[in-house]
């Protein structure tokens, strides 16, 4: 069974470069354009992988991930941080909230599929 991975990024764009490059090595992807959408498509079912953008509107990456793990469902769920920001104080902010990787754009699809094989099981 394929592994189901959420991408949360306000750019519909990036989204959908992220889909194209996890569908083509197999995975099954679910989308969201912010924090809280991801909430609402976090609704239970089974999410191997969570990739967010840190800077979106209404809720932003960290806040989403601090969220992500008070839930039971999604507490060990793998999230991986995908940004411009390269900044070593967002980092680390990412890192206490739980994030796993923190890859920064423009990535290489190989880069991002890489990071992805080392965190779903």
């Amino acid at each position: 069974m394929a592994k189901t991975i959420l991408i949360v990024d306000d750019s519909a764009s990036l989204r959908q470069v992220v889909h194209l490059t996890l569908k083509s090595a197999g995975y099954d992807v679910i989308e969201a354009c912010d924090g809280k959408d991801a909430l609402v498509k976090l609704d239970g079912k089974k999410v191997h992988l969570i990739i967010s953008d840190v800077n979106m509107p209404n809720m932003d990456g960290i806040s989403l991930l601090r969220e992500v793990k008070k839930h039971p469902n999604y507490k060990f769920t793998p999230v991986i941080m995908l940004t411009t920001e390269a900044g070593e104080t967002r980092k680390l902010e990412g890192q206490a909230a739980g994030a796993k990787a923190w890859v920064v754009k423009p990535f290489q699809p190989q880069q991002m599929l890489s990071a992805v094989s080392k965190l779903v099981m």
